[in-house]
């Protein structure tokens, strides 16, 4: 694989699917379920049964509005549905209904995060082309039969499904870019409640456009096109891939061919699947069984009044009602539900810095080694608040502390409670620190004396031998304050 030049150019643009969270599908009463087994929920609209007229979902249609002015697009009160023809085992229909020439909205911009920098030089907007509605298909499994020869199964629960697919401009530079808007647009379909954006389900997946070409020339490259990539690392590694790939082909002198390819991972390349097709393939024409959507600028005006605040918003927020740094208000402010855990656990503590720390530092790991989103942990921001206060009263060390947050986060629990049952009460009585305090003096002599002739780290090692010797439940403020005043008491 070659090196990408400093004058060549990536340009990448995504083509976003999110999966709505309406009960129902797009043009049926079918429940949206996950995990049924095959072919359970489906009805005679998704099955395309002869005689059966799609119905709107209406839900679908609110959540497809909301998404649009959260993302600072202009929402059409005419968009129109279109067939987009093509034969696959689990497309019933033969077409997929989706929005071709009259999408629902178009425009808008996201906010990526380009460096850990403050100001306007830490973030970049990637615009968008069009937002637009369109029914899922089903899923093609191939497998073995019951006599154990290979087979495809087709499974029709994902049929019908309500999806946005969000198309962004060819404005992305990197890998690492495109996995930051991926990042920045699952954050507000969260914020918005529009979607889960499960990625292991499948409920946020992209398709990357990317071509190269020398840096100044406004002309795009031709354009190779990956598909289905359904997590953050993937979208990155694919692209880097793919990137090589083009780059090797125009170092030799040959031409990069329009094309829809896959990944592999295990041998970090990609490989072509078909040779891209055009709109035109797809043979578009509206959909003589469902009539234009009208909307009224009233329905939108009603749909923008109940958006919540966003999370570029909550960021500038939290750092001037918080005085939090932007990397800290950045992390607090990706998920919904962590901002409003952090806001109300510093409601209840009363100083959102430590409280900060504590759930950026240590419940942010115990999620992540646990596997769990914050709204599905047990510690609640009370328990939190009253763990920190036992901190900074004294009365348990943070070390002890730490070690219960695995299990608040797992179980839940009374901090107070629990440290009392196991014996995590910090040592500050004075009389029994102050013996501790001259047993290791006594014992630690040698580096007595380097503290008196300067070496002022050393503290820190004594320090430690006393929290060792009352196994790490002395309080470290006291702690210190008796070892500064007999080490500089002559």
């Amino acid at each position: 694989m070659s090196a990408l030049h400093s004058d060549t150019e990536v340009v990448i643009g995504l083509e976003v699917h999110a999966q709505l969270r309406t009960e129902s599908k797009l043009f049926s009463p079918a429940p949206v379920t996950y995990g049924e087994p095959p072919n359970h929920s489906v009805h005679p609209i998704c099955l395309a049964l002869p005689g059966v007229l799609p119905v709107l979902n209406e839900r679908a249609v609110t959540f497809a509005i909301r998404t649009a002015l959260a993302t600072h697009g202009a929402v059409h009160v005419r968009s129109v549905f279109a067939r987009k023809n093509y034969f696959y085992p689990d497309l019933p229909k033969g077409y997929q209904i989706s929005q071709y020439e009259d999408p629902i909205a178009t425009g808008g911009w996201i906010e990526i995060p380009v460096g850990d920098g403050e100001g306007d030089a830490a973030t970049r907007r990637i615009g968008l082309t069009r937002i637009h509605m369109e029914e899922d298909a089903g899923k093609s499994i191939h497998d073995s039969d019951i006599t154990g020869r290979d087979a495809t199964h087709v499974d029709l629960n994902r049929s019908g499904v309500p999806l946005l697919e969000i198309v962004s401009e060819p404005e992305l530079r990197s890998p690492a870019e495109a996995s930051a808007y991926l990042r920045a647009l699952r954050s507000i379909l969260r914020y918005i409640e529009v979607s889960d954006a499960d990625m292991e389900k499948g409920h946020f997946r992209c398709d990357a456009n990317v071509s190269l070409r020398r840096r100044g020339e406004t002309r795009l490259g031709t354009r190779t096109e990956l598909k289905n990539l359904n997590s953050f690392r993937f979208v990155e590694d694919a692209l880097d891939a793919e990137i090589q790939r083009q780059a090797a082909v125009l170092d030799a002198g040959g031409t990069v061919q329009q094309a829809t390819l896959a990944y592999d991972p295990d041998q970090h390349r990609t490989r072509v699947l078909r040779i891209k097709e055009n709109a035109d393939d797809y043979r578009y024409f509206p959909d003589p069984d469902l009539v234009p959507l009208v909307l009224s600028d009233e329905q939108i005006e009603r749909v923008r009044a109940e958006l919540p605040e966003l999370a570029d918003r909550k960021c500038e927020r939290f750092r001037s009602q918080f005085g939090l740094s932007l990397y800290d208000a950045r992390l607090l402010t990706a998920s919904r539900q962590l901002a409003d855990f952090f806001e109300a656990a510093a409601a209840i503590h009363g100083q959102p810095k430590p409280v900060t720390n504590w759930l950026l530092r240590d419940v942010l790991q115990a999620l992540r080694e646990q596997g769990r989103e914050i709204e599905d942990a047990a510690i609640t921001p009370a328990a939190l608040a009253a763990l920190i206060r036992l901190v900074d009263e004294g009365r348990t060390t943070a070390g002890s502390a730490r070690g219960l947050i695995p299990e608040l986060v797992e179980r839940g629990g009374d901090p107070e409670a629990m440290v009392r049952e196991r014996g995590l009460e910090a040592v500050s009585d004075a009389g029994v620190l102050e013996g501790v305090v001259d047993e290791v003096l006594s014992a630690q002599a040698e580096h007595v004396q380097r503290y008196r002739a300067g070496e002022k780290q050393v503290l820190n090692f004594l320090m430690g031998q006393v929290m060792r010797r009352t196994g790490g439940k002395a309080n470290a403020a006291r702690v210190r304050e008796l070892l500064a005043g007999k080490l500089d008491d002559r």
